[in-house]
């Protein structure tokens, strides 16, 4: 049963992962201002790839576990909110309006790591990486927000 749940929450990553390809950085956000610690492009795809393998194995290992609907209910939030964001700042160019997205996502994150300790603490544990990056991403977009207040939309 693992293997089916674990096909399906990662089915619904890749469903999440393709606003990636949608809504590419491009040019626009090249030719912005970053702070000296942004990532180097190649860390993208693979933070992702490890992030989206993680979070689905940890639904999986909850999924048919008693008291599983509060973890995968903040499974299905978070992965909502990180389809939200990417569309949001590179494809409307909202950085302000992304800034308040990622910091639901980063709330629905946490609650997920929680829920999901709660029930099996592996599953739980699997979910750090990803608070970490969101709280990297976080940083970041706020900082390139305030290094380009012309460049947004907002």
């Amino acid at each position: 049963m693992f293997w089916l749940f674990f096909s399906l929450f990662l089915v619904a990553c890749g469903a999440a992962a393709t606003t990636g390809a949608m809504f590419e950085p491009g040019k626009w956000y090249d030719d912005l201002q970053k702070p000296s610690w942004n990532p180097p492009k190649w860390l993208f795809p693979v933070a992702w790839t490890t992030l989206y393998l993680c979070m689905s194995v940890a639904a999986a290992r909850v999924a048919g576990e008693a008291g599983a609907a509060l973890p995968l209910a903040f499974w299905a939030m978070q992965i909502a909110f990180n389809t939200l964001w990417t569309p949001v700042f590179f494809g409307l160019r909202r950085m302000k309006a992304a800034l308040i997205i990622i910091a639901f996502l980063w709330l629905s994150v946490l609650g997920a790591l929680i829920t999901h300790w709660q029930v099996d603490w592996i599953a739980g544990a699997l979910f750090i990486p990803y608070l970490m990056w969101v709280s990297t991403a976080a940083a970041l977009n706020h900082s390139v927000w305030r290094l380009n207040p012309d460049a947004s939309a907002d």
